[in-house]
């Protein structure tokens, strides 16, 4: 039997409404960490459905570090204005401006980077795994990891979540995207930092 502090408990972990968390214990058999699984799984799902759908509100939040010497924009879409002038929405907004001053990252996802920027980590990193006493098949595999390792370090939405690391970027969006109903994306960000 579920009992109503479990499903408090999920709901303030994830901000998932009351029905989901209820539904995601039970499929679980009151086991959290596989009903947050489960949450994690269906917001991935949700987000995929909603992926087309046209962004037409929004907000652009800012966050300036401690002691002023790194800021940051970020503009957060969404589909409505209802959903862009929420609270929560606000918060997920300051969040992601903490993480790209906290993290640095360089571009959105892998897409934005370049096919030149590319090929030059591939053969810095060719380079090293060529050095390796493996077969072709391994040294392979380990180009590639270390290619995918490199990259993923420079896109924000890869990125462990800097206040929760055991989800990325992406996955807190997928997260917002299953709480709000709304399809919910980054859209662009810079990050200014005082010169040393």
């Amino acid at each position: 039997m579920i009992t109503t502090d479990q499903i408090k408990a999920l709901r303030d972990k994830t901000g998932i409404s009351v029905m989901q968390c209820k539904q995601a214990l039970e499929s679980a058999d009151g086991d959290e960490g596989k009903a947050l699984e489960l949450l994690k799984k269906k917001g991935a799902e949700i987000a995929a459905k909603k992926s087309e759908r046209t962004l037409g509100a929004g907000m652009v939040h800012c966050y300036i570090h401690a002691g002023g010497a790194v800021g940051t924009m970020v503009e957060l879409n969404a589909e409505t204005d209802f959903v862009a002038k929420h609270d929560d929405f606000k918060a997920l907004a300051y969040d992601v401006a903490m993480h790209v001053a906290a993290m640095n990252p360089k571009y959105i996802d892998e897409a934005d980077i370049s096919a030149e920027e590319r090929a030059v980590a591939e053969a810095l990193f060719r380079e090293e795994v060529e050095a390796m006493q493996k077969p072709a098949d391994v040294k392979a595999k380990v180009l590639e990891g270390k290619l995918s390792t490199y990259l993923g370090e420079r896109t924000l939405l890869a990125q462990p979540f800097v206040k929760n690391s055991d989800m990325t970027v992406s996955e807190l969006l997928e997260q917002a995207t299953q709480k709000f109903g709304e399809k919910v994306q980054i859209r662009r960000f810079v990050r200014f930092a005082v010169l040393q």
